[in-house]
């Protein structure tokens, strides 16, 4: 609102607010040195953490791995060391470092933790192999004791596994469970397949193959080896006196099962 003045010379318009800019509002200037001040605060701050990362303080001079391994060799372990554990004791970024080591072959897990005070331990898991899988895009791959698949290659004398992708949980299980059955005739499984229709074939250490079909209700597989077990001894009288030697067992029917030959026989 402008009001008017009078006087011998004439009037005078006066606008209202005159004179109230930023310079005359203290708790506006108060606001914004506020700000100010806390962006120099943090910048400073990240300043000061820049030098001392620069800084020689408080160097890693070691790493220490928690338990020996079988699988990842020293050089291993000290080539990713060198790429992973960047910085200092304090700055080291653990996570970071924890999945270099994990993307090394054969570690199925590892955790990375400082050790004062200038120091890191390192703990590796590694896989533990049981089996071989299906090679995939002429990729060898391994089985572990959790039925997990991985990429690796082993000169142990270990069964071959095969069927559909993420089924190797399920045919770890039926080859110990296989094994128990068959240990009773002497016998061992050194391959186990599944079909895509959900068919399981048991290769046995003397080259016979079990061919065992899908798991039924009315018909499980273990009934069907329990089947084979019992008869083991008379099969392969029957084998040697006219096949000269068992190929394949059909265990697929229900109150029995068939013989064929071997090709060598």
């Amino acid at each position: 609102m402008a009001r008017r003045t009078g006087s011998a010379k004439g009037n005078v318009r006066v606008e209202a607010g005159a004179g109230e800019g930023f310079w005359d509002r203290p708790a506006l200037m108060n606001a914004a040195a506020d700000l100010l001040l806390l962006v120099a605060a943090i910048l400073l701050a990240w300043a000061g953490v820049l030098a001392v990362q620069r800084l020689p303080l408080l160097p890693l001079n070691q790493l220490v791995v928690a338990a020996p391994l079988e699988q990842v060799s020293p050089l291993q372990v000290e080539h990713t060391a060198r790429s992973a554990l960047a910085g200092n004791f304090l700055t080291v970024n653990l996570e970071s470092a924890q999945a270099a080591f994990e993307r090394m072959p054969w570690v199925r897990s590892a955790s990375v933790r400082r050790l004062w005070p200038d120091g890191v331990e390192l703990a590796i898991e590694e896989h533990r192999a049981v089996a071989r899988w299906t090679p995939q895009d002429g990729e060898p791959r391994l089985v572990n004791t959790r039925g997990e698949v991985f990429a690796g290659t082993s000169g142990e004398a270990l069964p071959a596994f095969a069927g559909p992708e993420g089924s190797a949980p399920r045919v770890l299980e039926r080859y110990r469970e296989f094994g128990e059955r068959l240990a009773a005739v002497g016998r061992r499984p050194v391959a186990v397949q599944l079909s895509p229709r959900e068919a399981w074939q048991v290769r046995l250490d003397d080259g016979v193959l079990l061919e065992l079909g899908r798991d039924q209700p009315k018909h499980p597989l273990t009934e069907r080896l329990d089947r084979f077990t019992t008869h083991f001894a008379a099969a392969g009288a029957l084998a040697r006196n006219r096949l000269h030697g068992i190929g394949t067992v059909d265990m697929r029917y229900p109150n029995g099962f068939a013989l064929r030959a071997s090709k060598t026989g």
